[in-house]
């Protein structure tokens, strides 16, 4: 696996970047955040990597600190969101919410004192009301932040719920 790359930007995309490693180039899907981050092309960076390795594919995705990964890493994990919803999410939860929010929806599942389904279950529930898979997970950020990491599915829902009414 993949956890590191460093080298010189040859090209930077929209979604993507292409870091040349002693001649070979790597390209790596990056969230807008990260591609705006990154310095010009010919100059030396450094990202870290998570590999996603499928049937059919093999994809690099990258970031420049270890939160985000760390936070990519974790809604990689929820049933139905996949890399590259997991790196847009990712993104859109830093914009709009801001990090500690972000971080409190990866934290809840891993808590030792939570139900590991709490707000996956909560996310999934919003969605299956007719609401967006991001307004979801900004709903449950904030729900989080508010009722703690021992908020259960049905709270972190009415919470949920109520953050999407303002």
């Amino acid at each position: 696996m993949i956890a590191k790359l460093a080298g010189v930007i040859d090209q930077i995309g929209p979604e993507a970047a292409i870091i040349d490693v002693g001649g070979v180039g790597y390209l790596a899907f990056c969230s807008t955040r990260t591609i705006s981050r990154l310095p010009v092309v010919g100059a030396p960076a450094s990202l870290l990597i998570e590999t996603h390795v499928r049937e059919d594919h093999i994809h690099l995705y990258g970031f420049l600190d270890a939160s985000e990964r760390d936070w990519f890493r974790q809604l990689t994990t929820v049933q139905g969101v996949g890399a590259r919803l997991a790196a847009r999410i990712v993104n859109e939860l830093h914009d709009k919410v801001g990090g500690a929010a972000a971080a409190a929806v990866v934290a809840i599942p891993t808590a030792p004192d939570a139900d590991p389904g709490s707000a996956a279950d909560a996310v999934s529930a919003l969605v299956n009301l007719g609401y967006g898979r991001t307004e979801a997970f900004s709903a449950v950020a904030a729900a989080a932040r508010r009722l703690g990491r021992s908020a259960d599915a049905g709270a972190l829902i009415r919470a949920g719920l109520q953050e999407l009414a303002r």
